[in-house]
């Protein structure tokens, strides 16, 4: 089991997991690169109590302001016609920030999310403080798919191992739904292993991100 870290008599995270609200956040880029690429959809749902709350799905498209790449059209199959006239990035911004506040946010390779939204944030004179959890993370402590290969184990095929559906594969609320669903599958199977509060994971998290710097 992963090392655990000093906690906090106080800490509003060190409770049973179901206990605590999440956003389940996904974006489709234009690439990977932070230095020149941007964000061009994004999908959010919201889980609480345990469930996964289908009123809260979220989905913006964003005008990036750069060049889809061959690559990103291909997978998220969203083309320069489709954004030239969607909302600018300030506009995801206040979205996602609404839903995020006061929320733990929750991806899958979640140093994605975390990167583009870092820097979204920050050019609108915000900045993203929300603890994070990736679906990643727990599968590796989890030794699913093809984690314990140290390979970065693919969402849908997850899903499959985990006997879930996929939901619209590279769309940006397929992808945070699939997303939702598997974290909820993840956190009741390493409740066995002793992973029980919202903590356990967010320091998971922490540590695996540590781990493959």
């Amino acid at each position: 089991m992963t090392r655990r870290w000093r906690r906090r008599a106080d800490d509003p995270f060190n409770r049973p997991w179901r206990e605590i609200d999440y956003a389940v956040v996904d974006l489709e880029t234009t690439g990977l690169d932070l230095r020149r690429d941007a964000i061009a959809s994004y999908g959010a749902t919201v889980i609480h109590h345990g469930r996964m709350i289908a009123a809260h799905n979220t989905y913006g498209l964003v005008r990036p302001g750069c060049p889809l790449s061959p690559k990103s059209i291909t997978i998220h199959s969203l083309r320069p016609g489709d954004l030239a006239d969607a909302p600018p990035l300030s506009a995801a911004v206040d979205v996602l920030l609404d839903l995020l506040t006061h929320r733990v946010m929750i991806a899958h390779a979640a140093w994605v999310e975390q990167s583009f939204l870092s820097r979204a944030f920050k050019m609108h004179g915000k900045q993203l403080r929300c603890k994070v959890i990736d679906t990643a993370a727990m599968a590796r402590a989890a030794d699913l798919g093809t984690a314990h290969l140290g390979v970065e184990p693919e969402l849908e095929r997850l899903a499959t191992e985990l006997h879930l559906p996929v939901d619209s594969p590279h769309h940006a609320l397929g992808d945070a739904i699939t997303t939702a669903q598997v974290f909820l599958a993840l956190a009741a199977r390493l409740a066995r292993r002793g992973y029980e509060t919202a903590r356990d994971f967010v320091d998971l998290t922490t540590a695996d991100s540590a781990l493959r710097r």
